[in-house]
C-alpha cells in the first residue's frame, strides 16, 4: 500500500494522470492505511489522481466502490462493450466489481495505480510511456516506480505499533452516527414492514415440529440450462444492484432512490431483493436462449418467451410447477455460497442435476431443501439429448423418508412430442448427516426442530 501511494506521488510529481474513463477509489482494509498515508504525506497525490477514499474492508471486490459515470455506463451498454477493472482486492468474478464490467485483473496496489495510468489493459510497461513530463520527455513505468530501500524508509518512519492500538482500542464503538441509531428493546425481532434492508424470510412458513415426508417430483419444468464451472459468483447475486434489473425495479417500487441502492451484499438480509438477484449475473449464459448473456430465461407458462428468471419463476410458482437445473462439470465453485443455495431454493427449484459439484455447494443445496443429482457416469445434457424444453418427473425420492437413501432415482424427461428420455441419476446426498437434512427440509429447519425437542 506504501508503493502504491509513493508510486502516485512519483507519477504526480511528474506530471502524469489518469484517464477520464477511468473510474478510481481508494478502499484500505484498515483505517490504519488512513494514518499513515497522513502521516507519510501521501494523500494529496493520490487525491490529484483521483484516488480518493470511499471505505473500508470489503469494498471494491463485492461492488460497493460506486457506479460509473452515466454516460460511461451508456456506452458500455449500447455498444456492449468488454470493459476491465484493475483492483487490489481478492475477488474478480465476472461481473462482481461493477454489473457493466465483463473482466477484472488481481493486481497488487501498485500495479493498480500504473493501470490507471496507462487507461487501458492493452499495454506494455516497457516499451510505452505513460505520459510525458513537463520537458516533453517520455515517462515509463519503471521511472516513478519507487524503490524497496526507500519504501521501507517511509514505512519505518510513517508506521508505528501505537496506531494499530489507538484505531482498534474502540472499534466497536462507531461514530456519532451509529451511536445515535434507535435500539429496540425486547427479546425478539420486532420486524419492520417498511424495511428493505431486513425482511423475515419464509423459510419457516407453513413448518410443523413434525417433519413433513419427502416427496417425489413432477411435472418439473427447467429454469436454467448451463455449461461447465457455472461458479456459486455466477448464482448468486453479489455487487451493485442494477436500476432495470429485478432487484432494481423492486427497490425503486419501495421509494428507495437510485443512489441509495447498494449492493446485494449490503440488502443480503431482505431475501425479496436477494431472491431478484439469483441467477443474475451478467455473463450467465443459459442454453435455453441462443447468444443471450444474464439473468434470462425462456417461460414455458408463456409459450417459450424470453423472460428474466425471477419473473418466469413468479410464473412457475403461480402455477405449482417445480423447478429443476441442469448444469455441466463443478458446478456451484466460487466464493459467494450462501445465497446461492438459499436463492435457488426461493426460485422454487427442487433438484439439479449436474455432471459434478463442488463439495460446499453441493452440500449446501441439501441444507436448503434442494436435492443435488448427478448423470451418469460418462453422461450429459447433450449426450442424453437434453435441451431443456422438457417436462421431468423423478421418482426414488420418497425412499428417504424410510431412513435409507437411494443410491438413485429415477429422472424421465419428457419432450414436447410426448418422447421420453430416461436415465438413472446419482443421489448425492453423501452422508447420513445431509440425509437428515433434507428430510427436515432444510437444515434450518432440522436445527428449529432440534431445538424445540
Amino acid at each position: 500500500m506504501m508503493a502504491a501511494a509513493m508510486l502516485a506521488k512519483n507519477a504526480v510529481e511528474k506530471g502524469l494522470t489518469v484517464a477520464p474513463w477511468v473510474k478510481t477509489s481508494m478502499a484500505p482494509g484498515s483505517k490504519v492505511v488512513t494514518g499513515y498515508y497522513e502521516k507519510a504525506g501521501m494523500w494529496p497525490y493520490l487525491e490529484k489522481l483521483g484516488f480518493h477514499l470511499v471505505g473500508y474492508g470489503c469494498t471494491t471486490c463485492i461492488g460497493n466502490s460506486g457506479p460509473l459515470n452515466d454516460e460511461i455506463s451508456k456506452a458500455i451498454n449500447d455498444n456492449d462493450l468488454a470493459v476491465v477493472s484493475v483492483l487490489s482486492g481478492n475477488r474478480n468474478f465476472e461481473g462482481r466489481i461493477n454489473p457493466d464490467v465483463k473482466m477484472n485483473y488481481l493486481a497488487s496496489p501498485p500495479l493498480v495505480i500504473a493501470y490507471a495510468l496507462a487507461g487501458t489493459m492493452d499495454f506494455d510497461f516497457e516499451t510505452q510511456p505513460l505520459g510525458q513530463d513537463e520537458s516533453g520527455a517520455d515517462v515509463f513505468l519503471k521511472d516513478i516506480w519507487p524503490s524497496p530501500a526507500d519504501v521501507e524508509r517511509t514505512i519505518a518512519s510513517s508506521i508505528s505499533k501505537a496506531m494499530f492500538t489507538e484505531d482498534y482500542a474502540d472499534v466497536f464503538a462507531g461514530d456519532e452516527r451509529w451511536q445515535s441509531l434507535p435500539t429496540p428493546e425486547g427479546n425478539t425481532f420486532d420486524w419492520d414492514a417498511d424495511s428493505t434492508y431486513v425482511r423475515k424470510p419464509p423459510y419457516f412458513d407453513g413448518m410443523s415440529m413434525e417433519t413433513t415426508p419427502v416427496s417425489d417430483i413432477s411435472g418439473a419444468r427447467v429454469l436454467a440450462k448451463l455449461g461447465d464451472s457455472v461458479t456459486t459468483d455466477h448464482i448468486s447475486p453479489a455487487g451493485s444492484i442494477k436500476a432495470d434489473s429485478p432487484a432494481g425495479k423492486y427497490l425503486a417500487e419501495h421509494g428507495v432512490d437510485r443512489k441509495d441502492f447498494n449492493s446485494y451484499g449490503s440488502r443480503r438480509g431482505n431475501h425479496e431483493v436477494m431472491i431478484r438477484g439469483t441467477f443474475a449475473n451478467i455473463r450467465l449464459k443459459n442454453l435455453l436462449l441462443d447468444g443471450v448473456e444474464g439473468g434470462f430465461t425462456r417461460d414455458f407458462t408463456k409459450g417459450g418467451e424470453q423472460s428474466t428468471i425471477y419473473d418466469a419463476a413468479q410464473s412457475y410458482a403461480a402455477e405449482g410447477t417445480p423447478l429443476v437445473i441442469l448444469s455441466g462439470k463443478e458446478y456451484g465453485s466460487g466464493s459467494s455460497r450462501d445465497w446461492a443455495a438459499k436463492g435457488t431454493s426461493l426460485l422454487g427449484v427442487k433438484a439439479v442435476v449436474a455432471e459434478s459439484y463442488e463439495r460446499i455447494h453441493r452440500s449446501n443445496l441439501i441444507g436448503m431443501g434442494v436435492i443435488p443429482l448427478q448423470y451418469p457416469e460418462g453422461e450429459t445434457a447433450d449426450s442424453l439429448g437434453l435441451d431443456g424444453t422438457e417436462t421431468f418427473s423423478i421418482t426414488g425420492i420418497e425412499a428417504l423418508n424410510e431412513g435409507t437413501t437411494p443410491r438413485t432415482v429415477k429422472v424421465v424427461a419428457t419432450k414436447d412430442g410426448g418422447a421420453d428420455v430416461e436415465f438413472d441419476a446419482v443421489v448425492r446426498i453423501d452422508t447420513p448427516g445431509e440425509a437428515d437434512y433434507y428430510r427436515n427440509g432444510g437444515i434450518l429447519q432440522y436445527v428449529l426442530r432440534s431445538l424445540v425437542r
